[in-house]
C-alpha cells in the first residue's frame, strides 16, 4: 500500500528515503536513515523493527545483501513484507514477499532502489527509477528523491486513491539524527504538500539553523555520568 525510493549521495555521503502512501505515519514506521551507515524502507505489512535491525546490522557488516538475507531468514512474516536498503558503498538489496499486495515489485541500481505494493501500475516504479538515474548528482539528494516520488505519484501511485494522503522525506547529515525529517499526514495531496514543505526547509534561515547544530557533539553523548 506504499511506494518509496531510497538513495545515496556519494558526493556528500548522505542517505535518504522518500515514501508515500494512502496509509498514515509512513515517516515513523517505514523510513530509516543513519549517517555513515545506510538507509532502509520497510513496507507491505510493515515491520519497523526490520528498519531498526537493518541499520544496526549495517553498522557492523556494511553489506546490504548479507544484512537483508539474514533479516529475512529470521522474519516468519517475510512473505507479507517488502524491504529495501542501501549500504555505505551505495549497494542496494531488495525483498518483495510473495504475499505482498497485488502489483508489487522493486527495482535497484547504483546508489538507489525503489519499491512499491498495491500500485496502480508497475510503471510507477519504472518512472521513479528513471527520474532518479537521470537526475543531476550535484543536486541535493532530498530534491532528487522528491522528484522521483512525485513522478511515481503522477503516473498512478497507490491504486486506492488518486493522490496519496501520507508522505515523508528523511535525509541523513553528519550527526546522529537526520538532517531532514519532513512528514505529511491526512492530506488530500500529501506529495505536493511535502514538496512545498521541502522548499521552505531550504530557506536560508532553516539552513543556518541546521548548520548551528554541528557544534552540538561538543556537549557530547560520550560524557560519563556518575551517581554520587
Amino acid at each position: 500500500m506504499t511506494f518509496s525510493i531510497i538513495g545515496f549521495d556519494p558526493l556528500k555521503n548522505r542517505f535518504g528515503v522518500a515514501v508515500s502512501s494512502c496509509h498514515i505515519a509512513v515517516g515513523s514506521t517505514v523510513s530509516f536513515v543513519r549517517s555513515q551507515v545506510g538507509a532502509v524502507a520497510t513496507q507491505g505489512q510493515t515491520n519497523p523493527y526490520l528498519g531498526l535491525r537493518s541499520l544496526e546490522s549495517l553498522q557492523s557488516c556494511s553489506d546490504s545483501k548479507i544484512v537483508l538475507e539474514d533479516l529475512i531468514k529470521e522474519d516468519f512474516g517475510r512473505e507479507k513484507r517488502q524491504v529495501h536498503l542501501i549500504d555505505k558503498y551505495g549497494r542496494s538489496a531488495c525483498w518483495t514477499g510473495q504475499e505482498c499486495f497485488q502489483t508489487s515489485g522493486h527495482i535497484s541500481g547504483e546508489n538507489f532502489s525503489v519499491a512499491g505494493n498495491f500500485l496502480e501500475n508497475i510503471e510507477v516504479l519504472e518512472v521513479m527509477a528513471d527520474v532518479f538515474k537521470q537526475s543531476d548528482p550535484n543536486i541535493k539528494l532530498g530534491k532528487r528523491l522528491l522528484d522521483a516520488l512525485n513522478a511515481g505519484e503522477n503516473i498512478g501511485g497507490d491504486r486506492r486513491s488518486s493522490r496519496s494522503t501520507s508522505s515523508a522525506l528523511k535525509v541523513s547529515g553528519e550527526l546522529g539524527f537526520p538532517l531532514l525529517d519532513l512528514r505529511v499526514d491526512y492530506h488530500d495531496s500529501s506529495v505536493d504538500e511535502l514538496i512545498r514543505i521541502y522548499r521552505h526547509s531550504q530557506s536560508e534561515w532553516a539552513q543556518e539553523w541546521r548548520d548551528s547544530m554541528n557544534d552540538l557533539p561538543e556537549m557530547n553523548m560520550k560524557r560519563e555520568f556518575r551517581v554520587a
